[in-house]
């Protein structure tokens, strides 16, 4: 969106002021009506990745109130933009482009935003592109892969100057935002401990093997900013997470990202000093699942508080009762915060308050979506018009994002490490070796 029209849409009433309707009004037909009336106001979308996520978008998207228009569907397999456009079919009445390659969707100047939720490769890439484009980003976690991204994202949106909302959507809990407002003025004393879960039933996944990249699927686009290889099957469809480093970031980006995002917001810390990890593979000994499906890992922080993190993807024992969550500890009590609301305990253990949400987003499944991300989506929206601020921008959602890769990159050189609280660096050389990655010549990200 322009300066121009963005300054124009803050000012403007919305609606159809001074217009009479006369017969070539009347005789418009009912899109071309919709297209006119709120148009100043109107914000036009693509989506990159059809994957199991971008289904969550769509309730806000194709919601009348919010007042969008669907410009493009894109994604590198054929299928699934074919899927996509006849999910989509029946709540639109106009055709939507499909696409397989993003740099051609953000060539369109009537793009204002981009919904990303491609491999974790892809994430920054993508959203510095969109950026440079004049592009607002709704940016799936993890936001980066990899440290080096991760500074430089939040490098590329104060260049650029454009809204970029992480999709750690509990932040537009209502339950959530109120009871860690509670904690941090005082309701459970001095805080000093958050312990951040998830517990998951994940199956044996297949060992890769060798094979001509599946119908449809652009395998050099898929791989984009990582270095070339041969496709092994079965990559494109969810178990590139599982397959090395090459394009996914484990458990701690695709999941931990969330409740360690609302444990350090409830313990009001920023950067840790120091990490130490156990992890490994424990489960399915034998299958094709390449990185670590336990994982422990506790973060100090400068003010002596501690937030622990307890991950188990392949053994669902239900140690916590939960699948996932966050309890905070206090010196007078403690909270249990999840999806579905929060409870407080006094220090006998005895619950003395509860907010249950009646919402739909769920924890578990696959691709999720629900009442939490319309309302962190909408947040996005009414952002861009100048009526709200963002729920998660990136500065903060960077700061969660940056725990994962300290604790993903302990697990990879089998060490605790040091970091500068301040700056972000780690402090040994072994781990800073994988502060950044290899990218393929030509695709490394980067500010022009």
């Amino acid at each position: 969106m322009s300066t121009d029209r963005r300054s124009f849409i803050k000012k403007a009433a919305v609606g159809a002021i001074g217009i009479t309707l006369g017969s070539k009004a009347n005789a418009m037909t009912a899109k071309s009506y919709s297209n006119i009336i709120g148009s100043n106001d109107r914000i036009h979308v693509a989506i990159q990745g059809l994957g199991r996520r971008y289904g969550a978008f769509k309730a806000p998207i194709v919601n009348k109130n919010n007042n969008i228009k669907l410009l493009y569907l894109c994604d590198v397999m054929k299928i699934q933009r074919d899927k996509a456009a006849a999910n989509f079919t029946n709540d639109l009445n106009y055709k939507v482009a499909l696409e397989n390659d993003i740099r051609k969707v953000l060539e369109d100047k009537h793009v204002d935003a981009v919904f990303m939720a491609t491999p974790d490769h892809w994430h920054t890439p993508g959203a510095c592109m969109a950026m440079q484009a004049g592009k607002h980003v709704y940016l799936e976690k993890p936001c980066s892969h990899n440290m080096y991204e991760n500074e430089l994202l939040v490098a590329a949106q104060k260049k650029y100057d454009k809204f970029v909302q992480m999709g750690n959507q509990q932040r537009s809990s209502v339950e959530s935002k109120a009871v860690i407002n509670d904690i941090l003025e005082g309701a459970i004393g001095k805080t000093y401990k958050a312990t951040a879960f998830y517990i998951n039933k994940r199956g044996a996944v297949p060992n890769q093997t060798k094979s001509a990249a599946p119908e449809g699927l652009d395998w050099d686009l898929f791989q984009g900013p990582a270095p070339r290889r041969d496709y092994t099957d079965d990559t494109w469809n969810y178990n590139w997470h599982w397959y090395g480093w090459d394009y996914g970031t484990a458990e701690m980006g695709n999941n931990a990202t969330h409740e360690l995002d609302i444990a350090r917001w409830a313990l009001g810390v920023e950067l840790p000093e120091y990490v130490d990890v156990r992890s490994g593979k424990n489960q399915f000994l034998d299958d094709g699942w390449e990185m670590y499906d336990s994982m422990e890992a506790r973060f100090r922080f400068p003010n002596k508080k501690i937030i622990e993190w307890d991950g188990q993807s392949r053994n669902g024992y239900n140690k916590y009762g939960k699948g996932r969550g966050t309890i905070i500890y206090g010196s007078e009590g403690s909270v249990f915060i999840d999806r579905e609301g929060f409870e407080v305990f006094d220090l006998g253990g005895k619950s003395i308050r509860s907010n249950k949400s009646a919402g739909t987003e769920g924890g578990l499944a696959l691709g999720g979506g629900g009442d939490l991300t319309d309302k962190h989506v909408t947040n996005f929206f009414e952002t861009i018009r100048g009526k709200s601020t963002l729920a998660a921008p990136i500065e903060q959602g960077a700061v969660s994002q940056a725990m994962t890769h300290y604790a993903n990159i302990a697990s990879r050189i089998n060490k605790p490490f040091e970091i500068d609280s301040n700056s972000g660096r780690i402090f040994d050389r072994e781990a800073m070796a994988l502060w950044s990655r290899s990218y393929e010549p030509g695709w490394e990200p980067k500010l022009t």
